[in-house]
């Protein structure tokens, strides 16, 4: 005879384990989606580029000439990048947004155009400034 202290593990009807499962998997499904869109929005983030220096032409050897040359290069490439980027990013968030008033969609043009505007003219200045430098440190090795 079977002992009377043993009671069998209660039994959970097979609905209510299944119910469970699935509200399991949407809340798996949700805090994934949920991270997953965190992600691209951090993916999707223009990074302004970091200004380089610029090599003081009075003081500057060729090699720190060369090496100024080089790393305002990068940074011009990585400031067109940059621009590809910004105007991407509107275009995408134009298509999420779908119809918009024409007074919130030419507040939208002129902050774009702002933000582009300023990032040419930072690379056109600091173009500038390392052609100073380069006359600067050529006036130098001339007298």
């Amino acid at each position: 005879m079977p002992d009377s202290n043993f009671l069998p593990a209660p039994r959970i009807p097979l609905v209510a384990a299944n119910q469970e499962a699935r509200t399991m998997n949407k809340l798996i499904k949700i805090t994934f989606s949920i991270s997953l869109l965190f992600a691209a929005q951090a993916a999707l983030a223009c990074d302004y580029p970091n200004r380089v220096l610029v090599p003081n032409g009075n003081t500057a050897t060729t090699e720190e000439m060369v090496a100024g040359q080089r790393g305002i290069k990068k940074y011009v490439a990585d400031m067109e990048i940059y621009l590809e980027c910004i105007v991407e990013e509107e275009n995408a968030a134009r298509d999420s947004i779908g119809d918009m008033e024409a007074d919130r969609e030419q507040e939208r043009d002129d902050l774009l155009n702002k933000k582009y505007n300023a990032a040419v003219d930072e690379m056109e200045r600091l173009a500038a400034q390392f052609n100073a430098e380069v006359q600067a440190y050529k006036a130098k090795d001339s007298s």
